[in-house]
């Protein structure tokens, strides 16, 4: 298999993670969807970062659907390890986290673009508001279930890193990085700890922010 697009991206890494996590083999492809267009158009008419290419060739695009495909792939080949809890209110909670990871990543792309692709006079000020208030609020109800439930526990679900650990970590490294001025790591000390602890982990370490 092959990993499309570069490690600044928190889906793709997000993605590189969860692969080494499960221990599914790949190779990993950095191309930039702006400095690579068209080699990446080559593989993915979209230009979709991250696109998974199968062993058959399929290409798939969407961090999400790669690792349902992931996933099933672990299933098929007798892999014991799983990245999602098995009880049902636990699977709730992990999810609920999981969602809130991608939506943080998802306004601190936007805000990311909105800053270096827009040009300064054509910015609107109250949509900028709209979503750094979405990106704040996401991170508020992700310290707040982390505060509430998982404070007496290395890992949210168990003895290792599953999904919502990684994904929140990711959220948090790249949000942090990408918009210092905006995310503090006192105004989310669970987070913050939860993410510096994942970064320490192989499969982060593998696959670093860049």
């Amino acid at each position: 298999m092959q990993l499309i697009g570069m490690l600044d991206s928190p889906y793709v890494r997000r993605v590189a993670v969860s692969l080494h996590v499960l221990g599914l083999p790949f190779e990993h492809r950095p191309l930039s969807v702006f400095r690579d267009y068209d080699a990446f158009a080559a593989l993915n008419p979209t230009v979709k970062a991250p696109t998974l290419i199968t062993d058959d060739g399929v290409a798939i695009a969407e961090s999400g659907l790669i690792l349902a495909y992931a996933t099933r792939l672990a299933q098929t080949r007798g892999m014991a390890v799983t990245l999602d809890p098995l009880d049902l209110p636990a699977y709730a909670r992990a999810q609920r986290l999981v969602g809130l990871s991608l939506a943080v990543c998802e306004k601190a792309v936007q805000l990311v673009y909105e800053a270096n692709l827009r040009p300064a006079e054509k910015r609107h000020a109250p949509w900028v508001e709209r979503v750094q208030g979405q990106l704040h609020g996401g991170l508020r109800e992700i310290e707040a279930d982390l505060d509430t439930w998982a404070a007496t526990r290395d890992w949210l679900f168990g003895p290792a890193p599953m999904q919502a650990d990684l994904s929140l970590a990711v959220a948090w490294r790249f949000a942090r990085e990408r918009l210092p001025d905006l995310v503090s790591v006192a105004d989310h000390p669970a987070l913050a700890d939860l993410s510096r602890r994942a970064e320490a982990t192989a499969a982060f370490i593998a696959y670093p922010f860049a």
